[in-house]
């Protein structure tokens, strides 16, 4: 009798430790962002965007909402991640796109708005000042 709860302890534990594919890896992320900095004028209005190269997977997009406040995503594509391809801003200013696979995502919340992507990007939180901005995990 022993043998039967040996058994389903032995077959639980080597089927949950499987390895979680298309998924974009946890990393540390810790940006900080001075809202007079050149780089990031963009971010003065609503609808700007900005990259942040060396930070997340790869890279960050910030996004400025309609309402003022501010959002930033991992660059990498969240369909097939393991690629790290980066995604780009689109030329509307509302959604980027995967170049490696034509996946689009809306910037208003990280969704997926075109196949063949299905799952959210990576968001970050954002804290702001009055002259700073904050992007963390």
């Amino acid at each position: 009798m022993r043998v039967i709860p040996a058994l389903l302890i032995i077959c639980l534990l080597s089927s949950g430790c499987g390895k979680i594919e298309n998924v974009v890896p946890r990393v540390p992320v810790n940006v900080k962002i001075v809202k007079t900095d050149p780089r990031y004028t963009a971010l003065s209005a609503p609808g700007g965007y900005a990259y942040v190269a060396g930070a997340g997977v790869a890279g960050i997009v910030i996004y400025r909402q309609v309402d003022g406040s501010y959002v930033a995503y991992d660059r990498c594509s969240s369909y097939q991640p393991e690629k790290l391809c980066a995604i780009n801003v689109d030329d509307t200013g509302f959604t980027a796109t995967d170049p490696c696979s034509g996946s689009k995502f809306s910037l208003s919340d990280g969704s997926p708005v075109k196949a063949p992507a299905t799952k959210y990007l990576r968001s970050y939180v954002v804290n702001t000042t009055q002259f700073e901005i904050f992007v963390s995990n």
